[in-house]
């Protein structure tokens, strides 16, 4: 399996993880009167599953981000700017504008 497969397999397994944590804590909490919700209705969990995957998705995403921005390029090591060279920037003098005063259109 490549690589890149199986760290995109390990980081969304990461975020499900994370994200039954959550909804376990929402649960837990009582947040929003979620818990009593979802537990007295026949089809709560619908309720549950949706919100699992849903965050699983959010949370799934968020880590596979910091995975992959999180890894290191050897490439990237050395200084690669050009000459440092002076940029000569000729300010503009100001040219006086001459306005007369005329009827104001309406």
């Amino acid at each position: 399996m490549p690589k890149l497969i199986k760290l995109y397999i390990v980081n969304v397994a990461i975020g499900f993880g994370v994200a039954a944590v959550f909804v376990g804590l929402l649960l837990w909490f009582n947040i929003g009167n979620l818990q009593h919700l979802i537990s007295t209705s026949d089809k709560g969990w619908i309720a549950l599953l949706a919100l699992w995957i849903a965050n699983g998705v959010i949370f799934a995403g968020v880590q596979f981000a910091i995975a992959v921005m999180g890894m290191k390029d050897d490439d990237d090591d050395e200084p690669r700017g050009g000459t440092r060279s002076h940029v000569h920037v000729h300010l503009a003098e100001p040219i006086p504008v001459r306005v007369t005063a005329g009827k104001r259109r309406s």
